[in-house]
């Protein structure tokens, strides 16, 4: 896994079309001063014309396809989720070279793939130490276990290879409000623990059926399904 350092940063907004990006700004942000107007000469994150940097990454790996292997390619085309790379080979020796091979392919459009991690430890240590993600540049990689990090928004225990979620469900009152705030809580974006959510999202799905108001009292059976 990997990040872009400043994707969007690092493709430059044409001057035709910079008004679409103006903003105001207080010089030394006094609020006594005039206002000053500037235009963004490159994207920004947050902005719908992100795509562009997507496009322009998509377009470096497209462009100089015939001198990188397929497998790079691929990499950025299908496995780079806005500005992180999350990538799976079968042997160190094969992730050491493709990491290689797609870092060289970023810079031929001017990206910097940077914030290494991985649950092997001879790849992370083919990886130079400012370039690791921050949360691994300081352990012992032959001794320390290793960190747990973020994919996408799911917890990723990297010593272990496997995805956690830390539940800390609040006390909410028993009605269709309180238990929506509940199962919404929980950021499962790929269904891992289905198993469990589906059967509150069903309480959900009774009590609408039942046409109580948000803030109403659910029946007692009910009560007792969704402590349970």
């Amino acid at each position: 896994m990997s990040d872009i350092e400043s994707m969007f940063y690092q493709v430059r907004v044409p001057d035709a079309d910079s008004d679409f990006l103006r903003f105001v700004w207080y010089k030394n942000s006094d609020r006594l001063k005039p206002v000053t107007e500037y235009r963004m000469k490159v994207h920004l994150f947050g902005a719908t014309s992100l795509i562009c940097s997507s496009y322009a990454l998509r377009t470096t790996a497209t462009s100089h396809a015939l001198h990188y292997s397929k497998e790079a390619v691929d990499t950025i085309l299908k496995n780079v989720y806005v500005d992180d790379c999350l990538k799976s080979v079968s042997s160190t020796s094969e992730s050491i070279a493709l990491a290689t091979e797609v870092t060289k392919l970023c810079a031929e459009g001017g990206f910097h793939l940077t914030k290494w991690i991985s649950n092997d430890r001879e790849f992370m240590n083919s990886i130079l130490e400012e370039e690791r993600a921050k949360n691994i540049k300081d352990i012992n990689l032959d001794i320390d276990k290793l960190p747990t990090d973020r994919a996408l928004g799911v917890k990723y225990n990297t010593e272990t290879d496997q995805y956690r979620f830390n539940i800390n469900l609040k006390q909410k009152p028993l009605t269709r409000r309180g238990i929506l705030s509940a199962v919404s809580s929980i950021y499962d974006p790929l269904g891992f623990v289905a198993a469990v959510t589906l059967r509150a999202k069903g309480i959900l799905q009774d009590l609408c059926k039942m046409k109580l108001d948000w803030d109403d009292a659910i029946p007692n059976d009910y009560q007792l399904k969704w402590n349970k």
